[in-house]
Formats: structure tokens, sequence, C-alpha cells
């Protein structure tokens, strides 16, 4: 609304500006320049009409009283302004024109949305005063289209033409009557309202000291007063040039970015409904937002949306809609953008967020969730951090788009669910355990993966730390709940990958950590293994997986206590003393070594586990190294069939 009130100011000063150079005829052609002024918006099909029109030319003022305007279109938007009073109007040159001040008063804005339920809008603005301001001595031609786009575009172009120390508005209130969301109605308010340094298309700052609203809306049946109260709205360095490129087709092929605000920020913001609900979030900074043409062409998008009275879109509608508005957050660059102290009191109980972090470029981005407390039925839960990694929206939506259409997604298109975030990471959370009052605490979980092949990840790493209680009620617990120990550390490392160089598949890191237990470690290789295997064709990958065969394989495990927990539970079960209990576990392991005997290399390995009961506190490594090529479905059959066979296809070290 302020740029369209600029571009009205312009055509009345313009038409001041060239004639308060003249002594004579004042008064007539100053009223025969503004009423030619007038006489464009009633060329493109409107209605325009003002008053008397008085002239000081000592002080160099010009006032036009009574100015009304109404649009082409229907249904139309009606303009009303009490008077305009423009000082200190001059013309420095030819091609521009000046005025120190320009004060409209008792603005009034009334305009309608035709949709399925109408609805009418209206804003009424007492004063609005422009400091210092510059422009075009001639007037641009007000386009023939009654696009809204075509006018947004018009405006912003004739924006950048002119300069202002500064705008200010001191308040600005509305009312809404109607439409499907609002159908009681409900009143908005804006306040201290100042733009400053405008020049070139560009405004230094935007600020407003606060937004307020209050609607009416339907909730199960019944009617809830919403209201909203948002502050300190600031807005640094809008570029309307850069604003102006998602609405010309002469850029539709413009692949590169255009910033149009450096910096976004408000707060608090606070919402509450009459029914108990309160939300607040402290304060809302949004860095370096920029548009990128060839992605973000408005006028594509708005010829897909449904006219009004028309029925729902089809599903193939739907899908382009879907593919439309996926292609908007390609074409949005958001640098940095975070809310912090979001809190909110519902019925179930405080709802606590310290804050939310995202970026955004080319539709992929980061998004984090931090300082999460909220109350559940079975206890409190929180976290530090929840964060998604490399966030693909349009992906996601794309997908969404066609997951209830026919034909049914490809497998290559379900699997291209692993490229709408590549990982995951949660960092001191603490969540409820079952139905006990205790919690399952996690220091650190990530999950995250990559090096895709077609749509399918070839490397994956897992890293979990985290104490969970034990519970006493598990028949399979009770070894622990035995030895006193009511919690346990957990620690987990699991990595895989695939080098396409050399043919290897590696799991390593692969560790568990049991606290004051165990340490378990492996790493297990597979060579040969083809890229075609990473298919989403189960028939193929099962006809490559007879190429891949079976690698080195190392176990390692650290005794930290697990040995002594299982001599303990041997000696309750069979009621003998832990010395009898350690003895016969290892007469039972002996006993298995005379019968893989014939294979020196498991008789080292059965030797070394021997030592490893014996005494507390050891390590047992076994390496298994292939004698040849073992391949890998056929040593899987083996360990199935005949584990004895399987074990001599390596050698052993223990």
């Amino acid at each position: 609304m302020i740029r369209i009130l600029i571009g009205l100011i312009a055509a009345v000063v313009v038409a001041a500006a060239g004639l308060l150079g003249f002594n004579l005829y004042v008064q007539h052609r100053m009223t025969s320049g503004i009423g030619a002024a007038f006489a464009q918006v009633r060329a493109a099909g409107g209605k325009a009409s003002h008053g008397k029109v008085t002239v000081d030319m000592l002080a160099r003022t010009v006032t036009v009283v009574d100015i009304v305007g109404e649009s082409a279109a229907q249904p139309p938007a009606r303009l009303r302004i009490a008077s305009l009073t423009a000082t200190g109007v001059r013309q420095p040159d030819r091609a521009r024109i000046s005025a120190d001040s320009i004060e409209l008063t008792d603005i009034e804005l009334a305009t309608e949305v035709t949709d399925k339920v109408p609805a009418k809008v209206t804003y009424k603005v007492p004063r609005f005063t422009v400091k210092d301001y510059s422009g075009p001595s001639n007037p641009a031609q007000l386009p023939a289209s009654e696009s809204l786009l075509d006018i947004y575009r018009f405006a912003l172009q004739q924006f950048t033409g002119i300069a202002a120390s500064s705008v200010t508005i001191p308040s600005v209130t509305g009312t809404i009557n109607g439409g499907a969301a609002t159908p009681d109605g409900g009143e908005f308010a804006y306040s201290g309202i100042r733009l400053q340094d405008i020049r070139d298309g560009k405004v230094a700052s935007t600020k407003a000291d606060g937004f307020t609203f209050t609607v009416n809306t339907p909730q199960a049946g019944k009617r809830e007063k919403l209201t909203g109260n948002l502050s300190n709205l600031v807005a640094h360095d809008f570029d309307a040039a850069a604003a102006g490129t998602v609405l010309d087709p002469e850029r539709s092929n413009d692949d590169s970015y255009h910033r149009i605000y450096r910096q976004v920020s408000a707060g608090p913001y606070v919402l509450a409904t009459d029914q108990g609900m309160r939300a607040q979030i402290d304060s809302i900074t949004v860095d370096d937002i920029a548009v990128r043409p060839s992605k973000l062409q408005l006028a594509a998008i708005l010829a897909l949306m449904p006219q009004p009275g028309a029925g729902p879109p089809t599903q193939a509608q739907a899908r382009e809609i879907m593919e439309k508005m996926a292609g908007v957050y390609e074409g949005i660059r958001i640098g940095n953008a975070e809310l912090r102290g979001h809190t909110m009191r519902t019925p179930q109980g405080p709802f606590k967020l310290a804050a939310i972090r995202a970026n955004l470029e080319n539709g992929r981005g980061q998004l984090a969730l931090e300082g999460l407390d909220v109350e559940t039925p079975k206890g409190p839960f929180r976290f530090d951090r929840l964060a998604l990694n490399s966030f693909d929206i349009p992906q996601l939506m794309r997908f969404a788009a066609r997951a209830n259409a026919e034909p049914r997604p490809t497998p290559d298109e379900i699997f291209g669910l692993f490229r709408v975030f590549e990982g995951v990471e949660v960092k001191g959370a603490a969540t409820p355990f079952r139905d006990t009052n205790k919690l399952i605490n996690i220091d650190t979980i990530s999950l995250g993966w990559g090096q895709f092949v077609g749509p399918v990840p070839s490397k994956a790493h897992l890293l979990a730390k985290l104490n969970v209680p034990i519970d006493a009620t598990d028949p399979a617990m009770q070894p622990f709940v035995a030895a006193g120990i009511d919690r346990a550390a957990i620690d987990i490392d699991l990595g895989a990958g695939w080098t396409e160089q050399s043919g290897a598949f590696v799991l390593a890191p692969a560790s568990l950590e049991i606290g004051n237990l165990l340490k378990a470690s492996a790493r297990i290789a597979l060579a040969n293994v083809p890229r075609a295997v990473f298919s989403t064709d189960p028939v193929q990958a099962a006809s490559l997986a007879g190429q891949i065969e079976a690698g080195a394989i190392e176990l390692s495990l650290r005794d930290s206590g697990c040995v002594d927990l299982a001599v303990a539970q041997y000696a309750r079960a069979q009621n003998v003393s832990r010395e009898a209990a350690r003895g016969a576990i290892i007469d039972q392991i002996k006993a298995f070594g005379q019968t893989i005997a014939a294979n020196p290399d498991a008789t080292a390995a059965v030797d070394a586990v021997i030592r490893f009961v014996e005494s507390p506190g050891q390590t047992l490594i076994i390496k298994l190294t292939p004698r040849g090529k073992v391949p890998g479905l056929q040593l899987v059959q083996l360990l199935k069939t005949d584990p004895l066979i399987a074990l001599a296809q390596f050698h052993v070290e223990a």
C-alpha cells in the first residue's frame, strides 16, 4: 500500500512542480495539471476524482482535498484521501521534481477478495508523511493490464526512481469482514511505521513498533477468539529491483540469486485465545533473504491456483501445483533464520523451545531445534538439540505429491526419500522409560548417510551414547538386577562404506560398549562388491551378490565385568560357588575345543577364550583371514549348515 500511495503522490507533485514556476494562471493551471494526472487512472478504466486545489506560492505549497480513486478490476478497490499537502515543491532540473514534505491525511483503502467465501478488507491511515521527496518529472503511463502482478511490477519499477529521507505512518487500523478463515471478521493495527533513506529502489530500514490483530475463528463447531501482538518489526536494506525480478517474465531464465532484504527481525510475538492457549516467541531474526527468478516466477505459480467458484483440483492439477510450490523453495535463499524463546501454555502443560535455527539455498538447508522441554502423559521429554542435516523440502513435497497418485511411486522414488535429509542428530535428550518414573538419557545420537549410487546411499554412520534404566520386571535383565546394576551406559559407533575404486565394502568402525561390563568391536570387509549391487531392484541386486567375496574379519572383546557377571549368574542358576561356576564354564569350552581339534587355528582360538574367562579384565582378539577366494553367499550358507567348515575357510589368529 505504501508504494502505491507514493505513486499517487508522484502524480500530484509532478503537476505541482511543473506549474509553480509560473506567476500567472496558477490556480487554473494547477487544477488542470492535477486533473490530467488523474485522467491516467480513468483512461485505464478506473475512477479518480478530487476536490478543491489550493496553492500557496510563497510557501510553495499545494493542497488537494477529497481525493477518490477506484480500480477497474472487479470487485474494485476503493481509495479515499481527505487531503494531500505538498510543501516546498520545486523542480531542480527538467528530469526531477522535489518536495520538502508531503502529507496525506485520513486515508481509507477498501478491497474485496472474492473466493468461495468473499472477504472485505479495509485499511485506515490517519496520517502519512514523506520527507525530502524526489522523483521523475514525467510520471510513467499506468499499465493497461488489471493483473495484480503487473500492477506490483509497475509499482516496484516506479519505486526505483524516487528518493525520500523518510516515510512516517503513526498508525494503521484495519478490519476484515467475512472470509473462509474468519467468517466472523477481525481487526488489525500497525503502529509507529517508519521508512528511512529511500533511494534507487532501496530502503535502508523499515520499522514498525507493533502489529496487533484479533480474529474470531471456527474451532470444532465453536467460535474462538484469537489475538496476536508482534513488536519491534525491523527490516534492513530492502531492494525493490531484486523483488521485481520474480515478476518480470524476461527474467524467467535468470538463475542467479537477488537479495531482497539483508535482515528482518521482530519480537516478541504473542498469540493467545480466549480458551486459555498462549504462545510466545521472544525474537525472530532472518538474514540474507534472496530470490532466484528462474525458480520463482509468480505468474506461473498463480496461474495454477483454482479460480473462484471452481471445484477442487484434479489429481494431475494437484501434482502440478505441488511441483510448482516445490520450485518456490528452490527459488528462495535464507542465509540464517532464528526463532528464540518459544513458549506455549496448553491444557496438557507448558511447552518450551529455546530456539529454531534454519537456512535454505536451492531448496536444501539445515534445520535445528534447541532446548525443548515438554510434559507428556508419561513424564517429561526434553532435548538440547535436534537437527536435520541437508533437509530437502522440494524433494519431500514432490514425493508427497506422487505418494497417493497412480501409478504408485517406483522403488527409485521411494529410495529417493534418503535424499530428503542426509542425517539426523540428537543431543542432551531425556525421554520417559516405559510406564516408570525413570528416564532414558541420551547424550548423543547421530545418524548420517551419503555417497549415493543412484538413489541408494553407499555410506552410513551411527554414533550413539545413552544411559538406560534396567527393567527389573524383564526376566532377561535379572543378571543385572542381581548384580545391583539399575542403569546401563551404552556407547555405539557403527559405520559402513563402499569404495568404488577397490570394490571393497567395510563395516568399520563397529563397536559397542556397555559401561562397567564390556567393549566389543569388529571390522568386517567384503571384496569385489560391484556398483550395480546398490540397486533398488532386488532381483538385480541378488543376481550380482554372487560376485561378492568375504574379506578379513577382526573381532575384539574387552572385559570390564561381563565375565564375572556371567559367572555369578551361572553360580546362582546351578546353586554352586563362583569358583565352581567358573571352572564349569571353562570345562564346557574345553569340551567344545575337542570337537574342533582337527583345526589347529580353531584350537588356538579356543585357548584364547579359556584365558579370557580364567582371568577377569582380559581382552580377547580374534582375526580371520580368508585362505583364498571365499564367495559371500557360499559362506552364509555354510554358517547355516556347517559352521566348522565355514570357519575352516579362514586362517584364525588369537
